[in-house]
């Protein structure tokens, strides 16, 4: 039987942060990285909107620098993916793939969101090389160029007008004859001269060189009038939806209609599971950034040691 007085399930911003206030707290964390050991920032290239590096940081470094600190501070990193949980039991248990059971007094969920695509080769082809699932992320590496955004939602209308306001011109790639993003939104897209909407298109893949130069369309699929062409751009955004990684949990934690889980409180990160808490993507359905992520990893791991406190 391993027992710790903080176990962190997940890595990337929000679990790395966690393990180092943890650590810093004396808790002695461990932490189980998961599928994808530093989260989504590790498909990223260069991260220029995280707070102290002036002239950008690769996202696979930037996630290295955070585990190395959270190793320097004490926490013990592991890698794993956790198969099962016992949130009814006291001390809480973890089960991990490899059948080792953890007993835990706290536990910290941060296991993210994965952004959704579309399945095409292409999409793994130019990952980083103009493939995207983050506009807020890479859109400034396309101020001035033809960029296109795929989806008919609010997050593509936000998405598809954040970058009108960087690319000479955006595309919106929209598989149904209407947008599915609420009037408001819609007005604003349709009222932007940068965007244009593309009802009725299916991307069937990508093409280029170095990185992406243009996307293969197809104009109502399956009608007699299916039309097959190619649309020059330099950047590919997809935009519909992420899914966020709770499904082990759901027995015990409450989540949304759409999987997230929804903290108890103000705190954003307590639940009403005593001792379990929740950081970064995997409850944050509107910002999913790295600094957030790693901001609620803090509130996470001092909600924590507050919570180990009060049993005493």
């Amino acid at each position: 039987m391993e027992r710790t007085k903080c176990l962190i399930i997940g890595s990337g911003p929000a679990g790395y942060t966690a393990a180092i206030y943890a650590a810093r707290a004396n808790l002695s964390p461990v932490v189980i990285e998961g599928l994808q050991p530093g989260g989504q920032l590790t498909q990223t290239t260069v991260v220029e909107n995280f707070p102290g590096f002036p002239q950008g940081i690769t996202g696979p470094e930037l996630m290295e620098n955070m585990r190395l600190q959270a190793q320097n501070v004490g926490a013990d990193i592991r890698s794993g993916v956790v198969s099962a949980v016992d949130f009814d039991a006291s001390p809480l248990v973890v089960t991990i793939d490899d059948g080792t059971e953890i007993y835990a007094d706290t536990v910290i969920v941060a296991t993210g969101a994965t952004a959704k695509y579309l399945g095409l080769a292409d999409e793994v082809k130019y990952a980083g090389m103009g493939v995207s699932a983050c506009a807020t992320c890479d859109g400034f590496f396309y101020r001035k160029k033809v960029v296109a955004v795929v989806g008919g939602g609010d997050t593509a209308c936000e998405e598809a007008n954040y970058l009108a306001s960087l690319a000479s011109k955006v595309y919106l790639i929209v598989r149904k004859p209407f947008l599915r993003a609420s009037k408001a939104m819609q007005e604003r897209t349709f009222a932007n001269p940068k965007i244009e909407v593309l009802f009725e298109h299916t991307t069937e893949g990508l093409y280029g060189e170095n990185g992406v130069e243009g996307a293969h369309l197809v104009k109502r699929l399956g009608q007699p009038d299916e039309t097959h062409y190619d649309l020059p751009i330099d950047g590919f955004f997809l935009a519909i939806g992420h899914n966020p990684n709770t499904e082990v949990f759901k027995k015990y934690l409450a989540t949304n209609e759409t999987g997230y889980f929804t903290p108890r409180d103000e705190s954003g990160v307590r639940t009403l599971v005593p001792g379990v808490f929740v950081a970064g993507d995997v409850a944050d359905p509107h910002y999913r950034q790295a600094i957030t992520a790693a901001a609620s990893g803090c509130k996470a791991a001092l909600e924590a040691e507050r919570y180990l406190a009060a049993k005493v």
